[in-house]
């Protein structure tokens, strides 16, 4: 038998030896414009499924690899493409279940870009291109740590696996629950690896230990019922504009605080994280001061946050001196960690219902929930992950929070509530994922390749208790 420190090695060296092919089929994965929203050409989903698929086949660990879909709930609609595959675990040894999606947010104004969004190019060290950090790269440390594993040990290694490369994530995984009820027995595994959150810094690893929850729903606000000269009636009639940007100051105090009652906070104590850094990280300009109340991190971390993320309105082109009848919005809130999301929602609808403007009409529609959620730390998974993650990249990793959210990770635990979750990942604060410029830091991505084909060696080494 191989010795430990030997076995090791092995991973070790295979990881760092297969870095470059992993990093060029990232590549090739980023090259795909596999955005799931609607309006998109659904054929790229499609296409990215068939390739990750490819890449799944090519590590020759697994007898079938498929593209399977399930219902949308609610709907006559299927869902987007998703790539399952499994291998069974040997003599008493735990099954992991490794997750990532392939699928992208749109790229907004190209114009904001550096270079092309499906262009995949370097800089400074780092990998630029849609999906490159969120959530392509996840696919690859999976794939990677994989491949380190196959060569390191040989394809006969006694350690469980199943995949899940999810098609729909950006789009709101609506199919989500569904799939993991209809894929159970191909899904099902003693831990589960969630790659797609994100570091510490880009050299200090991290495990997310805890989510914000959300809620989004849009609202409309309501006070005419047609259009009118705004010379002839302001002054004494209510433009849905006016109600709206009325109503909605009320959601925060002077301190940009979020002032709904019913939100609740988590009391947690968080690592020290200045101005300074947050201006660094997050682009805010010196002259603009930061919002809320209390350390910076508990801010994102533990506290509820509210944001208008969109506005259907006259546009700046469009505009003529005529009150507005109606104006929808879209808002957003982030839900601390302990609440659920539709008592926050209630809470929120109650709130704006009952600060509602000269009896403005409101309606609201296309509400969206998804739980915060809190890691049980106390598991055996979470010490080998920790060890893993210390030994690829040097610095011990530091137990995170995260602003924002991963609603399906409620689904896991309904699905298989005895498994064990790491929620992980690739990122950055400079990743940029979601916004122009997005980018993977390619050492960071290095290390955390080592990492999980280290954490998959622990694992394979492992025998379950009874």
């Amino acid at each position: 038998m191989t010795s430990a420190p030997s076995r090791h090695q092995a991973v070790h060296d295979a990881a760092a030896s297969g870095y470059p092919t992993a990093i060029a089929d990232l590549g090739g994965l980023v090259r795909i414009p596999s955005v799931a929203f609607p309006g998109f050409d659904p054929a790229d989903v499609e296409r990215s499924a068939e390739a990750v698929a490819d890449l799944v086949r090519g590590t020759a660990l697994f007898k079938t690899v498929e593209i399977r879909r399930a219902s949308i709930p609610g709907t006559d609609e299927i869902g987007k493409p998703a790539v399952v595959a499994r291998r069974a675990a040997k003599n008493g040894r735990p099954t992991i279940l490794l997750y990532a999606h392939h699928d992208v947010q749109p790229v907004g104004d190209e114009a904001l870009w550096d270079s092309p969004p499906f262009q995949p190019t370097v800089r400074d060290g780092r990998l630029y291109g849609r999906g490159a950090a969120d959530d392509k790269a996840g696919i690859m440390v999976h794939i990677g740590a994989l491949r380190a594993l196959k060569e390191a040990l040989g394809a006969d290694f006694d350690l469980g696996v199943a995949l899940f490369i999810e098609g729909e994530e950006e789009a709101g995984s609506r199919s989500f629950a569904t799939f993991l009820s209809e894929n159970a027995d191909v899904l099902r595994a003693d831990v589960i690896v969630v790659a797609d959150s994100g570091n510490w810094d880009s050299r200090t690893p991290a495990l997310t230990v805890s989510l914000r929850g959300n809620t989004r729903f849009t609202m409309r606000v309501r006070t005419l019922e047609h259009a009118s000269h705004s010379g002839m009636f302001g002054g004494a009639v209510p433009d849905a504009m006016m109600a709206a940007v009325t109503l909605l100051s009320t959601l925060w105090d002077a301190d940009g605080a979020v002032a709904v009652d019913g939100l609740t906070e988590r009391d947690a104590e968080t690592p020290e994280y200045s101005e300074e850094t947050l201006r660094d990280e997050a682009g805010l300009p010196d002259g603009v001061r930061p919002i809320g109340r209390d350390s910076i991190l508990g801010r994102i971390w533990n506290k509820p946050s509210i944001t208008v993320t969109g506005i259907d309105a006259p546009s700046v082109v469009n505009a003529s001196n005529t009150l507005s009848p109606e104006v929808a919005v879209v808002i957003s809130a982030r839900v601390a960690p302990g609440q659920d999301a539709r008592e926050a929602y209630s809470a929120i609808e109650a709130h704006l219902r009952a600060h509602a403007p000269f009896g403005a009409e409101l309606e609201f529609f296309d509400q969206d929930f998804g739980n915060p959620f809190l890691v049980d730390t106390t598991g055996w998974a979470v010490a080998d992950a920790r060890a893993a993650l210390e030994q690829a990249y040097g610095p011990a990793p530091v137990d995170m929070g995260v602003g924002g959210s991963i609603p399906f990770i409620a689904d896991l635990v309904r699905e298989f509530p005895g498994a064990q979750i790491l929620v992980t990942g690739v990122e950055d604060p400079h990743a940029r994922a979601h916004s122009p410029n997005e980018s993977l830091h390619l050492d960071t991505f290095r290390h955390a390749l080592l990492a999980e084909a280290l954490l998959l060696e622990k694992l394979d080494a492992r025998t379950l208790e009874g």
